[in-house]
């Protein structure tokens, strides 16, 4: 069946064609490790006198091949695609990116992607595509084209399938199916979300006049009115869903406030109702954070476009349907590690319904004037490492007020239940007012009563005529979560969130029950996959988090801390004996009897394969969690939550948040201000000094690239230039030009005599950075030492010659006792030695063979040393 449409829009036809205004001039070539080299040329085009920057990307070679366009998210420009735009053109694509209107250095006004405006610049690109000699053409003027992106730039691929028939693959990421839906939901308003979109931005006037106009009026009456709601459906793919008919890649998040997972559902059944091909893939990332999977999802996507661009009726293009599933507690060694579970088909939302009994009586509660105080479920935009992920993990801490929610409540689950979908439950719903908002969420309450929100996620309903009373039924968040053996299911309707806009004026709310809930479980346990590195956007504001588990754990007693230790004052970190185990892992543990020792001028590498402890480690030493043995002393002090020690330790872990409207220099200077500490101790320009950041500090930090963030984000951590500072992961989505700046980084802020300790799965960069290793397995201590001793302890020698040996010489030193394998080298021999082996006896039979000795040593990467030591667990 062809999938691709027979149509194409008029107004493509009739458009002004494409112009360059600049451009990079000659082709330049990008960083890369690997052949071929990728060569980009940048240029500005006018079209319909908007200006668009783009990048185009390509590899040497005269034959003809698939383009690939990549849309950026809001707020973003060209740049955040760049790593993926090389990816791509090494694996033999032409890819284009571009910065919409409205952003990076392209002109115009921000439209929502509107359908005459950003969705009419994708057309007029492929346009420019056609006539590039690299792109494989269908026909003329017809290029074989994908077009891929994440959140707003996976909007524009849905659209630009839907608007042009020359679109041929799409692999939209996390991203809307109906924009009124996702800002309106049920009716209600998501302020919070709609104000970061418009401060992302850079304020109302950045967008088209209709559309400020839209949010000033929605945002001051707190109610979306029929305008508006028609404006943003217009905006949204779901207008086109009758015309988007090419094979689709939708990846979703679990961990999303703003575009939840029904969103990619909705747009499953819509194109898969075309007659295309459609895969679904749940990642545990999202807006609020988590792990976006970002190697995986782009190895999928590079697999998708292989099916369908290239035709590779070989490529893997993935299951039908993947989840991510966070194991934490479930693995016994307290890392938040991944695990994919498939199926052959999509299930939907729906489905293998398991019908709860709840119970409770009819309850009457109050909105409260001014709807204040609201309950808490999502901190939406705070990131990486947020609320989401805390639940995750079984941590909760969202907060409902009493006298402003009703309970009901189901008996213990007696064995383990697999929720993967949306729950619905019907209820009847009175008010004194004419319309009641509400907002439902279903709790998981453990067997000690502490309750986690899975996800964060609440579903708002506006009840209109509620005041004669009506029935409801109440289609809650799609989750996939596991709720224990002995837990039971609370289901809350609250009146106010934090997130929302909820009436104004006062109100009492009443609410019974009249049904079970239903809870889909059609997926089980089955096709697990390895767990998978971690990649979490930014670092939510610590202070939020801390404050909501106080709010809701209560006061717990503390112990005094332990008396400081002289003799370790000058000693950076000294870890002994350290333990955790979790709460479901009575008998493994996260970290066991873990102890080494940072002293001061080293940059010390912590690795160690997923799951084997480093986090956990990590969080310990900067007294996020407790531990259930040992200790951790940071120059002589013990450390607990608020030691004082810790104003001496800088922190990087799961990226940063920044307000993107602000610069570089102001977001610091913000950060510190909240410290409470004097400005002078800040230390600002030496901390920018070492980071490197230039000129860009007095730019917005919306325009930075992935690598500025991350470098603005070192210099966070190294305000008050700590004397302790640690890196989780420093180098995740940087390029190489910027690891190799991320690396100096390091080694000059160790060079003044302070000491960093860097956790990173980049194993060449360990090599080039590190002074000394720890290397963990299972929770435990496998080797710890200066990088020389452990990279040179390995089997695999060099022997260095004065003249080349010949071919017959390596035969027969290949053959002589205690020598697996001998091969010939630039100035040399490289000999593995089996276990009966040894250098001492090697260099004898070497003289005996007249070979010209000059030199022997130990020959091995790190790489390579890493795998001996952990052996499987890799």
């Amino acid at each position: 069946m062809d999938l691709r449409r027979l149509r194409r829009p008029r107004w493509i036809a009739a458009a002004a064609s494409v112009v360059v205004l600049a451009a990079a001039g000659t082709w330049t070539a990008a960083a890369s490790d690997d052949p071929p080299p990728v060569h980009r040329a940048d240029q500005i085009m006018s079209i319909d006198g908007v200006r668009i920057d783009t990048s185009y990307f390509t590899t040497n070679g005269t034959e003809r091949r698939p383009a690939v366009l990549l849309g950026h998210g809001f707020g973003g420009s060209k740049n955040d695609v760049r790593q993926q735009a090389q990816d791509l053109a090494r694996d033999g694509y032409a890819v284009l990116t571009w910065s919409a209107r409205g952003f990076g250095r392209s002109t115009g006004k921000v439209g929502l992607n509107d359908p005459d405006a950003e969705v009419k610049d994708v057309s007029k690109l492929i346009d420019w595509l056609a006539r590039q000699p690299q792109v494989r053409l269908d026909k003329t003027g017809d290029p074989r084209v994908g077009v891929a992106g994440a959140s707003y730039g996976g909007a524009i691929s849905l659209l630009a399938a839907g608007h042009d028939d020359r679109v041929d693959a799409i692999a939209p990421s996390i991203t809307y199916w109906n924009l009124s839906d996702a800002l309106f939901p049920n009716g209600v308003f998501k302020k919070l979300w709609a104000g970061i979109f418009v401060n992302s931005a850079g304020g109302c006037d950045k967008f088209e006049p209709q559309i400020c106009a839209m949010y000033e009026r929605v945002a001051q009456s707190g109610t979306p009115d029929a305008q508006a709601e028609r404006m943003l459906e217009e905006r949204s793919p779901s207008a086109v869903a009758q015309d988007i008919k090419v094979p689709t890649l939708l990846v979703q998040g679990q961990t999303d406030s703003l575009f939840p997972l029904n969103q990619a559902d909705q747009a499953a059944k819509a194109i898969r109702a075309n007659g295309a091909p459609v895969d679904v893939d749940w990642i545990a990332g999202g807006h609020d954070g988590g792990d976006l999977e970002t190697s995986r999802v782009q190895s999928r996507v590079a697999g998708w476009f292989d099916r369908y661009l290239k035709d590779d009726k070989s490529a893997d293009t993935g299951p039908a349907f993947r989840v991510t599933r966070t194991l934490g507690t479930d693995t016994g060694d307290g890392e938040t590690r991944l695990t994919g579970v498939t199926a052959d088909t999509y299930p939907g939302l729906e489905g293998d319904d398991h019908r709860i009994a709840l119970t409770g009586r009819e309850q009457d509660f109050s909105n409260p004037a001014g709807a204040s105080p609201p309950a808490v479920s999502a901190l939406p935009g705070l990131g990486g490492g947020g609320l989401s992920q805390l639940s995750s993990l079984g941590v909760g801490v969202s907060l409902d007020f009493p006298g402003q929610y009703a309970a009901f409540e189901s008996a213990p689950v007696r064995d383990d239940l697999r929720i993967t979908g949306s729950p619905t439950v019907t209820v009847h719903v009175k008010s004194t007012t004419d319309d009641a908002v509400l907002f439902a969420k279903l709790y998981d309450v453990g067997a000690n009563g502490g309750q986690t929100l899975p996800s964060q996620l609440v579903e708002p309903l506006r009840v209109e005529g509620a005041k004669a009373g009506k029935d409801v039924t109440v289609t809650l968040p799609a989750i996939d979560h596991d709720i224990e053996d002995g837990h039971r299911l609370r289901l809350v309707l609250a009146s106010t969130d934090l997130g929302y806009a909820s009436p104004a004026a006062p109100a009492t709310y009443s609410v019974s029950l009249k049904s079970d809930l239903q809870v889909p479980t059609a997926l089980s346990e089955k096709n697990t996959q390895a767990p998978l590195p971690a990649w979490v956007w930014w670092l939510p504001l610590a202070g939020a988090v801390l404050a909501l588990i106080l709010v809701a754990t209560g006061r717990r007693r503390t112990t005094a801390p332990a008396a400081p230790e002289p003799e370790l004052a000058e000693v950076p970190l000294q870890i002994t004996d350290l333990s955790k185990r979790y709460a479901r892992s009575a008998d493994r543990y996260a970290v066991r009897d873990l102890s080494f020792r940072v002293d001061k001028g080293q940059v010390l590498g912590l690795l160690g394969p997923n799951g084997a402890g480093k986090t956990t480690t990590l969080r310990m030493l900067m007294g996020l969690i407790k531990p259930d043995g040992g200790e951790v002393r940071v120059f002589g002090h013990a450390i607990a939550p608020g030691a004082p020690v810790l104003s001496r330790v800088g922190a990087f872990v799961e990226g940063a948040g920044f307000l993107p409207h602000l610069s570089g220099r102001e977001n610091l200077e913000l950060y510190w201000r909240a410290t409470g500490r004097p400005p002078e101790d800040a230390h600002l320009e030496e901390a920018l000094e070492i980071a490197g950041l230039g000129d860009a500090l007095s730019r917005a930090v919306r325009t930075y690239s992935q690598g500025m963030r991350q470098r603005l984000a070192i210099a966070q951590a190294m305000l008050g230039l700590p004397d302790l500072l640690i890196l989780d992961e420093p180098t995740n989505g940087l390029d190489p030009p910027q690891i190799r700046e991320m690396r100096e980084v390091m080694i000059r802020y160790a060079a003044a005599g302070r000491t960093v300790i860097v956790s990173s799965h980049l194993l060449s960069e360990v090599e080039q950075s590190c002074t000394h290793l720890v290397v963990m397995d299972h929770g435990k201590l496998v080797q710890a030492g200066p990088v020389a001793e452990i990279v040179g302890s390995g089997d695999t020698l060099l022997v260095g010659t004065a003249v080349p040996v010949e071919q017959p010489v390596a035969e027969k030193v290949a053959a002589l006792p205690g020598v697996a394998s001998a091969i010939t080298t630039d100035g040399g021999l490289l000999v593995r030695l089996d276990a009966d082996g040894s250098a001492a006896q090697l260099v004898a039979d070497l003289v005996r063979l007249e070979v010209p000795v000059a030199a022997v040593g130990p020959h091995r990467r790190l790489e390579d040393a890493f795998l001996t030591l952990i052996g499987d667990s890799a």
